[in-house]
This record gives C-alpha cells, structure tokens and sequence, in this order.
C-alpha cells in the first residue's frame, strides 16, 4: 500500500493560529509548527499534503510551510462542525488513495531512529490495512482524546487489533469498555494524532457526512473509526514516541522543551533548567525569611 499523500487539519477556531507558532527544533533551526509537521510527513514518504484551513488562511500557511510550500494544496473551510467534516474536506484530495493524517495542533517526537510518522506508515505498507497511533495514557487525561480497545497481535510488539473505538470515555466507560490486557492499571490507549486511513476510510466518512446533511451537526471521526473497526481490520500502533499538544495549558512551552531536550542544543538546556529552579529555591527561600 503506497502512502504518497497526507492530510493536515487546522481550520478549528481554538487550533489555527497554533500551526504558525515558531519554535526550535531538533537542530537548533527556528521553524514553525507547520513546518514540523510536514518535516514528519515527508520523511515518512508523503509527497503531497493537503491542509484544511480557514479561508483567507492559505498565504500564512503557505510562508510558514517554508521549504515545503510547493507541497501544499489547500482545502477551505469556513464552518468547522466537527473533526470528521474537517478531514471530509480532503476527499477530492485524496482521490481514493490511502494517506497519512496528522493533526495541526500536535508536535511529534521520536525515540528511536525512524520518525513517528514513518513507523506508522511502515506497518500500514506491510499490513495493508488502516492504522493508528497510539499511546499509553492516564486515565485523567480521556477528556482530551479519543481511545480504542482491543489485543495484541500475535508475534508482536505494540501492535493491536482494535475492535472499539470511543471518543472521549469517561474513566467509567474506559474500564468497562476499552481494558488492553498488558497495559498498567489505569492507562488506556488513546489516539496519537496521527493516523493512515485506507480509502474505505474516507468512504465510510463521507456516508457519514451524507447521513448528517439535514441536522448540519457534527461528525464525529471515532464513530467513523468503530465503524471501520467492524467492517474490515484495522490496526492500532503503540509509536515509540511522544505527542504534545498544543491546545493544552503550556502546550507550545511542553512542545518546546521536547525537542530541545531531543536535539543538539540538550546539554545547555538542561544547564539552564537546573539554574532557573535553582534561582527559583533560592528567592523563595530568602522571601520566606524576611
């Protein structure tokens, strides 16, 4: 299965503006967001990227996109009524390939070799079926992502055949719906942002779609995903990694220290880390004694 293209959401009213933040990356260069994510794409393989955004947003992308620009096609959306309207507007895009999503408001770290994107693609090319990233997380943090259940697939490691999906659990219905035998108590695996969806995929969306058109509600992407689940396989990848979003108090800030603490520039930051709490002990210490 050829992944040649990728899909980027970022049209949401909270999310837009975060792919046009600037930071440091890995080699010490100041990019933006933007210019991350694509990075993460096209080291995976991906040769074209399509980006929902807001209208009158494309010449900003376009400059943050930096060297990957001539990649871009952009696909407008004014109204953003969900997560699964958003990627529907890259079913022209897509033109019944299979491809690569990632989130705009996320920043992705390896830790190992290969990039989180080409992890994932790579087990989608050898299983030729859809696949998402996963992660382990806490069971404070489900308000902020969608999860799956399943089990391990035979003979490997941190690969699951998923056969739930649910947006946003509850802890209640975490535990009673989405245990992963293997996994610590209390941890449950949550989307990563980054997904390889097979055309049916799309398909299945824009049934949904279809479906909604009269009440003009949301769509949302996990019960398209539990649909997939059930109709053909669909895989999930504990990714050697870490996301951060950015949506999230000190999101840029956590994203930030990341990858600076992954990149050449490691050793001064922690020095600087170290001074600052340091600094910080010390004037407490002396405001607590006046």
């Amino acid at each position: 299965m050829r992944v040649r293209k990728a899909v980027i959401t970022a049209a949401g009213r909270d999310q837009r503006s975060l792919p046009l933040q600037t930071l440091v990356d890995q080699a010490g260069k100041t990019t933006s967001v933007l210019g991350i994510i694509l990075a993460e794409a096209v080291r995976a393989g991906v040769e074209e990227a399509g980006v929902v955004v807001y209208p009158d947003d494309e010449a900003a992308y376009r400059e943050a996109a930096g060297e990957h620009a001539a990649r871009l096609h952009f696909l407008p959306q004014r109204e953003p009524p969900g997560y699964g309207r958003a990627l529907h507007c890259a079913r022209a895009f897509t033109a019944g390939e299979a491809f690569l999503h990632l989130v705009g408001d996320h920043v992705y770290v390896s830790t190992q070799e290969r990039g989180c994107a080409e992890q994932l693609v790579a087990v989608a090319r050898a299983q030729s079926c859809t696949v998402s990233g996963v992660q382990p997380t806490r069971e404070n943090l489900l308000p902020y992502f969608g999860a799956v259940g399943g089990r391990r697939v035979p003979g490997s490691q941190g690969l699951y055949e998923v056969d739930r999906v649910l947006e946003k659990p509850t802890p209640t219905e975490a535990e009673q719906a989405l245990q992963v035998p293997g996994l610590r108590a209390g941890h449950y695996l949550c989307f990563f942002g980054m997904h390889v969806f097979t055309p049916a995929v799309m398909d299945l969306l824009h049934e949904a779609v279809q479906r909604s058109e009269a009440e003009a509600g949301p769509v949302h992407l996990s019960q398209v995903l539990a649909e997939a689940a059930r109709q053909e396989r669909y895989l999930a990848l504990q990714v050697e990694g870490r996301r951060y979003p950015l949506d999230v108090g000190y999101g840029l800030l956590t994203a930030q220290l990341a990858l600076a603490l992954d990149g050449r520039d490691r050793e001064p930051v922690l020095a600087t880390l170290c001074e600052l709490l340091a600094q910080h002990h010390l004037d407490r210490d002396r405001a607590g004694g006046l």
